[in-house]
């Protein structure tokens, strides 16, 4: 297929849209986005030493957007459906943002008081305030996005799920925690499909919605290259550890999908390291970060 929007086959449904005067030209989209042949990916088991080195499992999957070309290390472990930890705020920020449970991108939410700790001991400093948006997100604030869960409320939260066809779109359980205990799931190959429509505004949400999840996305940006991504880390039913990397880069106008996913057995493991070595060690063997893609 020859298409800009040329893609291997994620497993996403379109859904009922909300939105009906957008119906028309995202359904043709998501036609063309789930329609596309899986034999695209490439297999690269050269990247299996950057999960061999911080002694981890895990799968990396690129999309090279001006193509179609997939990369991808561990086939298996990217069509497996995890919880998606805090790589959830993205589309919890797309709903709020949309419904108005969230009013613009600095909306404070205060303090509840609570002293939260992170994995390992580490008292969540960055946490205990009070905050917007922005900051939240930022610091992947778990308090402020339940706070935005419990406002958005459970039917409405299930229609925008249903919607944009996130992974196993089961919420069922506390409203403010289906993404954090394993009850809401999805896979690498979903979130890759997710980040590319978020990336062309492809997501049944107004413009204005994209564009601010977008902004606060952005980590680095210099003359050589622009990177977007959100982080997330979690724990299976076994008490393994989940981490997540998933965003994209910008080099030269072209845009390169990406999504990291690493599985650590129980116990401290230092998920925020891990992650980002292995995801910033792989794009550089594939010759990011040089202005140069």
């Amino acid at each position: 297929m020859k298409s800009f929007l040329m893609i291997r086959s994620f497993r996403i449904s379109s859904g009922q849209l909300p939105i009906v005067n957008c119906l028309l030209p995202i359904a043709c989209c998501l036609l063309l986005i789930t329609s596309c042949s899986v034999n695209k990916a490439k297999v690269d088991n050269s990247l299996k030493k950057y999960f061999d080195d911080n002694k981890v499992d895990g799968c990396f999957t690129l999309l090279n957007n001006v193509d179609g070309k997939i990369t991808v290390y561990n086939m298996a472990l990217d069509t497996q459906r995890f919880t998606p930890a805090s790589t959830f705020k993205i589309v919890n920020s797309l709903i709020g943002l949309q419904t108005g449970v969230i009013t613009n991108d600095t909306m404070m939410i205060k303090w509840d008081g609570k002293v939260r700790i992170f994995p390992g001991g580490d008292t969540a400093k960055d946490w205990n305030k009070d905050m917007g948006m922005t900051e939240a997100f930022k610091v992947s604030c778990v308090p402020y996005y339940q706070e935005v869960a419990r406002r958005i409320g459970r039917d409405t939260m299930q229609a925008w799920i249903d919607s944009v066809g996130y992974g196993n779109k089961n919420i069922s359980g506390p409203i403010d925690s289906f993404w954090l205990n394993n009850t809401l799931k999805i896979s690498p190959d979903e979130q890759l499909g997710l980040m590319k429509r978020l990336y062309f505004e492809l997501l049944p949400f107004r413009k204005s919605t994209h564009e601010m999840v977008k902004e606060v996305m952005l980590q680095e940006d210099n003359t050589a290259y622009k990177l977007s991504y959100k982080t997330g880390w979690g724990f299976d039913e076994q008490k393994n550890n989940i981490g997540w990397q998933v965003g994209w880069i910008e080099e030269n106008r072209h845009v390169y999908f990406f999504v990291t996913f690493v599985k650590a057995g129980p116990g401290n493991v230092d998920m925020r390291t891990i992650r980002k070595n292995i995801t910033t060690g792989i794009l550089k063997q594939l010759g990011f970060f040089e202005g140069k893609k």
